[in-house]
Protein backbone atom coordinates (compact mmCIF):
# COMPACT_ATOMS: atom_id res chain seq x y z
CA UNK A 1 0.00 0.00 0.00
CA UNK A 2 2.35 2.55 0.79
CA UNK A 3 4.76 2.13 -2.40
CA UNK A 4 1.17 2.84 -4.19
CA UNK A 5 0.18 5.55 -2.11
CA UNK A 6 3.67 6.98 -2.85
CA UNK A 7 3.48 6.58 -6.67
CA UNK A 8 0.02 7.77 -6.84
CA UNK A 9 1.07 11.04 -5.11
CA UNK A 10 3.47 11.37 -7.68
CA UNK A 11 1.32 11.27 -10.66
CA UNK A 12 -0.87 13.86 -8.80
CA UNK A 13 1.55 16.05 -8.39
CA UNK A 14 3.08 15.87 -11.80
CA UNK A 15 -0.17 15.94 -13.62
CA UNK A 16 -1.10 19.52 -14.68
CA UNK A 17 -4.64 19.09 -14.68
CA UNK A 18 -4.81 18.65 -10.59
CA UNK A 19 -2.96 21.75 -10.43
CA UNK A 20 -5.18 23.67 -12.80
CA UNK A 21 -8.44 22.73 -10.74
CA UNK A 22 -6.61 23.92 -7.57
CA UNK A 23 -5.82 27.08 -8.92
CA UNK A 24 -9.58 27.77 -10.42
CA UNK A 25 -10.36 26.89 -6.83
CA UNK A 26 -8.14 29.37 -5.53
CA UNK A 27 -8.97 31.85 -7.88
CA UNK A 28 -12.40 32.03 -7.08
CA UNK A 29 -12.07 32.06 -3.22
CA UNK A 30 -10.13 35.31 -3.94
CA UNK A 31 -12.35 36.40 -6.14
CA UNK A 32 -15.84 36.29 -4.19
CA UNK A 33 -14.28 36.08 -0.67
CA UNK A 34 -12.44 39.30 -1.30
CA UNK A 35 -12.02 41.02 -4.68
CA UNK A 36 -15.59 41.89 -5.29
CA UNK A 37 -16.09 42.79 -1.66
CA UNK A 38 -13.01 44.76 -1.49
CA UNK A 39 -14.30 46.69 -4.78
CA UNK A 40 -17.87 47.41 -3.36
CA UNK A 41 -16.59 48.36 0.42
CA UNK A 42 -13.91 51.03 -2.17
CA UNK A 43 -16.40 52.27 -4.22
CA UNK A 44 -19.25 51.89 -2.31
CA UNK A 45 -21.20 49.90 -5.38
CA UNK A 46 -23.62 47.11 -4.70
CA UNK A 47 -22.42 43.78 -5.78
CA UNK A 48 -25.20 40.44 -5.12
CA UNK A 49 -23.10 39.30 -2.49
CA UNK A 50 -22.53 42.90 -0.51
CA UNK A 51 -26.49 44.22 -1.62
CA UNK A 52 -27.87 45.67 1.82
CA UNK A 53 -24.86 44.95 3.96
CA UNK A 54 -23.53 47.66 5.44
CA UNK A 55 -19.84 49.05 4.67
CA UNK A 56 -18.53 47.95 8.05
CA UNK A 57 -19.41 44.83 8.09
CA UNK A 58 -18.92 44.48 4.60
CA UNK A 59 -14.68 45.17 5.54
CA UNK A 60 -15.57 42.99 8.80
CA UNK A 61 -16.14 39.88 6.48
CA UNK A 62 -12.68 40.45 4.85
CA UNK A 63 -10.48 40.42 8.10
CA UNK A 64 -8.96 38.07 9.87
CA UNK A 65 -11.40 37.15 11.95
CA UNK A 66 -13.45 35.88 9.02
CA UNK A 67 -10.88 34.14 6.96
CA UNK A 68 -12.62 30.42 7.66
CA UNK A 69 -15.89 31.37 6.22
CA UNK A 70 -14.10 32.62 3.00
CA UNK A 71 -11.80 29.76 2.74
CA UNK A 72 -14.55 27.06 2.84
CA UNK A 73 -17.74 29.38 1.99
CA UNK A 74 -17.38 28.05 -1.51
CA UNK A 75 -16.75 24.54 -1.01
CA UNK A 76 -20.43 23.00 -0.49
CA UNK A 77 -20.90 24.18 -4.37
CA UNK A 78 -17.65 25.52 -6.68
CA UNK A 79 -15.23 24.12 -5.20
CA UNK A 80 -16.87 20.67 -4.55
CA UNK A 81 -17.43 20.75 -8.19
CA UNK A 82 -13.46 21.00 -9.08
CA UNK A 83 -13.51 18.73 -6.20
CA UNK A 84 -15.43 16.12 -8.03
CA UNK A 85 -14.00 17.05 -11.67
CA UNK A 86 -10.46 15.79 -9.54
CA UNK A 87 -12.00 12.36 -8.43
CA UNK A 88 -12.91 11.69 -11.90
CA UNK A 89 -10.41 12.23 -13.49
CA UNK A 90 -7.74 10.25 -11.52
CA UNK A 91 -9.88 7.36 -11.21
CA UNK A 92 -11.56 7.36 -13.96
CA UNK A 93 -8.35 8.26 -16.51
CA UNK A 94 -6.71 5.09 -15.22
CA UNK A 95 -9.62 3.29 -17.82
CA UNK A 96 -9.66 5.88 -20.35
CA UNK A 97 -5.73 5.19 -21.03
CA UNK A 98 -5.80 1.72 -20.42
CA UNK A 99 -3.39 2.23 -17.58
CA UNK A 100 -5.05 0.89 -15.17
CA UNK A 101 -4.92 -3.04 -16.67
CA UNK A 102 -0.63 -2.51 -16.79
CA UNK A 103 -0.67 -1.75 -12.97
CA UNK A 104 -2.66 -4.58 -11.96
CA UNK A 105 -0.31 -6.79 -13.91
CA UNK A 106 2.33 -5.80 -10.98
CA UNK A 107 1.97 -6.86 -7.77
CA UNK A 108 -0.61 -4.75 -5.91
CA UNK A 109 -4.27 -6.54 -6.30
CA UNK A 110 -7.52 -4.17 -7.02
CA UNK A 111 -8.43 -3.23 -3.30
CA UNK A 112 -4.92 -1.79 -2.62
CA UNK A 113 -4.54 0.05 -5.97
CA UNK A 114 -8.08 1.98 -5.45
CA UNK A 115 -7.23 2.45 -1.78
CA UNK A 116 -3.90 3.78 -2.40
CA UNK A 117 -5.92 6.23 -4.74
CA UNK A 118 -8.58 7.50 -2.33
CA UNK A 119 -5.57 8.14 0.14
CA UNK A 120 -3.61 10.08 -2.47
CA UNK A 121 -6.54 12.22 -3.17
CA UNK A 122 -7.51 12.78 0.46
CA UNK A 123 -3.81 14.21 0.55
CA UNK A 124 -4.28 16.48 -2.44
CA UNK A 125 -7.74 17.67 -1.50
CA UNK A 126 -5.80 18.14 2.46
CA UNK A 127 -3.09 20.42 0.23
CA UNK A 128 -5.67 21.96 -1.41
CA UNK A 129 -7.83 23.40 1.70
CA UNK A 130 -4.13 24.18 3.38
CA UNK A 131 -3.54 26.48 0.42
CA UNK A 132 -6.75 28.13 -0.54
CA UNK A 133 -6.37 29.24 3.66
CA UNK A 134 -2.82 30.36 3.19
CA UNK A 135 -3.75 32.31 0.67
CA UNK A 136 -6.63 33.89 1.84
CA UNK A 137 -4.97 34.86 5.11
CA UNK A 138 -2.59 36.44 2.67
CA UNK A 139 -4.93 38.87 1.97
CA UNK A 140 -6.94 39.26 5.26
CA UNK A 141 -3.78 40.32 6.61
CA UNK A 142 -3.61 42.76 3.62
CA UNK A 143 -7.10 44.22 3.58
CA UNK A 144 -6.67 44.83 7.33
CA UNK A 145 -2.87 46.58 7.26
CA UNK A 146 -4.60 48.93 4.08
CA UNK A 147 -8.05 49.45 6.35
CA UNK A 148 -6.74 49.73 9.48
CA UNK A 149 -8.53 46.64 10.50
CA UNK A 150 -8.70 44.39 13.29
CA UNK A 151 -5.89 41.69 13.09
CA UNK A 152 -8.01 39.11 15.54
CA UNK A 153 -8.08 35.73 14.31
CA UNK A 154 -10.18 32.86 15.39
CA UNK A 155 -8.96 30.20 18.20
CA UNK A 156 -6.58 27.06 16.87
CA UNK A 157 -9.58 25.05 17.44
CA UNK A 158 -11.73 27.09 15.12
CA UNK A 159 -9.35 26.94 12.75
CA UNK A 160 -8.83 23.25 12.76
CA UNK A 161 -12.81 22.84 12.87
CA UNK A 162 -13.06 24.58 9.90
CA UNK A 163 -10.23 22.88 7.73
CA UNK A 164 -11.44 19.42 9.08
CA UNK A 165 -14.86 20.57 8.05
CA UNK A 166 -14.23 21.96 4.14
CA UNK A 167 -11.75 18.75 3.60
CA UNK A 168 -14.79 16.22 4.64
CA UNK A 169 -16.59 18.29 2.33
CA UNK A 170 -14.30 18.56 -0.51
CA UNK A 171 -13.61 14.65 0.09
CA UNK A 172 -16.73 13.81 -0.19
CA UNK A 173 -17.76 15.37 -3.72
CA UNK A 174 -14.14 14.09 -4.97
CA UNK A 175 -15.00 10.17 -3.88
CA UNK A 176 -18.41 11.01 -6.05
CA UNK A 177 -16.65 11.66 -8.81
CA UNK A 178 -14.20 9.07 -8.08
CA UNK A 179 -17.50 6.37 -7.80
CA UNK A 180 -18.89 7.77 -11.09
CA UNK A 181 -15.66 7.24 -12.78
CA UNK A 182 -15.24 3.97 -12.05
CA UNK A 183 -19.43 3.18 -12.54
CA UNK A 184 -18.95 4.62 -16.03
CA UNK A 185 -15.10 3.33 -16.56
CA UNK A 186 -14.14 7.04 -17.87
CA UNK A 187 -13.86 10.75 -17.27
CA UNK A 188 -16.23 12.64 -19.35
CA UNK A 189 -19.60 11.25 -18.61
CA UNK A 190 -18.99 11.20 -14.83
CA UNK A 191 -17.61 14.83 -14.90
CA UNK A 192 -21.10 15.76 -16.57
CA UNK A 193 -23.71 13.99 -14.43
CA UNK A 194 -21.67 14.93 -11.46
CA UNK A 195 -21.31 18.72 -12.11
CA UNK A 196 -25.18 19.42 -13.55
CA UNK A 197 -25.94 17.44 -9.84
CA UNK A 198 -23.98 20.19 -7.94
CA UNK A 199 -24.68 22.94 -9.72
CA UNK A 200 -28.24 22.50 -10.90
CA UNK A 201 -30.14 19.37 -10.20
CA UNK A 202 -29.50 19.32 -6.26
CA UNK A 203 -30.19 23.16 -5.52
CA UNK A 204 -33.28 23.46 -7.95
CA UNK A 205 -34.63 20.33 -6.20
CA UNK A 206 -34.00 21.88 -3.37
CA UNK A 207 -35.70 25.07 -3.71
CA UNK A 208 -39.10 23.11 -5.25
CA UNK A 209 -39.02 21.60 -2.04
CA UNK A 210 -38.68 24.33 -0.12
CA UNK A 211 -41.21 26.27 -2.06
CA UNK A 212 -43.94 23.93 -3.30
CA UNK A 213 -43.20 20.49 -1.31
CA UNK A 214 -42.17 21.15 2.34
CA UNK A 215 -43.00 17.68 3.48
CA UNK A 216 -40.32 16.32 1.40
CA UNK A 217 -37.74 18.70 2.87
CA UNK A 218 -36.81 15.57 4.83
CA UNK A 219 -35.53 14.29 1.50
CA UNK A 220 -33.33 17.35 0.87
CA UNK A 221 -32.25 16.95 3.72
CA UNK A 222 -30.20 13.72 3.05
CA UNK A 223 -28.34 15.01 0.11
CA UNK A 224 -24.82 15.72 0.37
CA UNK A 225 -24.85 19.12 -0.82
CA UNK A 226 -27.47 20.07 2.10
CA UNK A 227 -25.11 18.78 4.50
CA UNK A 228 -22.10 20.17 3.32
CA UNK A 229 -23.97 23.46 3.53
CA UNK A 230 -24.97 22.96 6.56
CA UNK A 231 -21.47 21.37 8.02
CA UNK A 232 -19.67 24.91 6.62
CA UNK A 233 -22.22 27.01 8.91
CA UNK A 234 -21.94 25.18 11.73
CA UNK A 235 -17.82 25.14 11.98
CA UNK A 236 -17.87 29.16 10.78
CA UNK A 237 -21.59 29.95 12.76
CA UNK A 238 -21.67 32.61 9.70
CA UNK A 239 -25.04 33.93 8.72
CA UNK A 240 -27.01 32.21 6.44
CA UNK A 241 -28.52 35.94 5.26
CA UNK A 242 -24.95 36.48 3.48
CA UNK A 243 -23.74 33.19 3.29
CA UNK A 244 -22.49 32.04 -0.75
CA UNK A 245 -24.82 29.98 -2.55
CA UNK A 246 -25.34 26.02 -1.38
CA UNK A 247 -24.14 27.25 2.24
CA UNK A 248 -27.79 27.34 4.60
CA UNK A 249 -28.50 25.38 7.88
CA UNK A 250 -30.82 23.07 7.34
CA UNK A 251 -29.70 20.51 9.80
CA UNK A 252 -27.44 20.25 12.93
CA UNK A 253 -24.02 20.19 12.37
CA UNK A 254 -23.23 16.86 14.34
CA UNK A 255 -26.06 15.26 11.60
CA UNK A 256 -24.25 16.59 8.69
CA UNK A 257 -20.77 15.43 9.81
CA UNK A 258 -22.52 11.72 10.14
CA UNK A 259 -24.06 11.86 6.89
CA UNK A 260 -20.84 13.58 5.17
CA UNK A 261 -18.94 10.44 6.65
CA UNK A 262 -21.57 8.08 5.75
CA UNK A 263 -21.88 9.43 1.64
CA UNK A 264 -17.60 9.02 2.34
CA UNK A 265 -17.77 5.55 3.42
CA UNK A 266 -20.60 4.48 0.72
CA UNK A 267 -18.79 6.18 -2.13
CA UNK A 268 -15.71 4.19 -0.77
CA UNK A 269 -17.08 1.12 -0.45
CA UNK A 270 -19.04 0.97 -4.17
CA UNK A 271 -16.21 2.02 -6.07
CA UNK A 272 -14.29 -1.15 -4.45
CA UNK A 273 -17.07 -3.50 -4.49
CA UNK A 274 -17.69 -2.50 -8.36
CA UNK A 275 -13.72 -2.65 -9.14
CA UNK A 276 -13.34 -6.21 -7.56
CA UNK A 277 -16.36 -7.34 -9.23
CA UNK A 278 -16.40 -6.13 -12.97
CA UNK A 279 -13.76 -6.35 -15.93
CA UNK A 280 -11.34 -3.33 -15.69
CA UNK A 281 -11.46 -3.29 -19.87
Amino acid sequence: MLGSYRAEILKLRKRSAVWVLFGAGLILSLIFGYLLPYLAYTTGDDTPSTDGIPRVEVLRGMLPERVIDNTIGGYPIFAGALALVLGAIVIGGEYTWGTLKTVLTQRPGRGTILGAQFLALATMIALWVVGIFIACSLCSIGIAAAESGAMTWPSIVTLLQGLAGGWLVLMTWCLAGAVLAVAFRNVALPIGLGVVWILGIETLLAGVVSSLLPGLDWLTNTLPGTNAGSLVVAVTGMSTTDAPPGVRDAVGGSRALLTLFAYCALFAALSLWTTRRRDVT
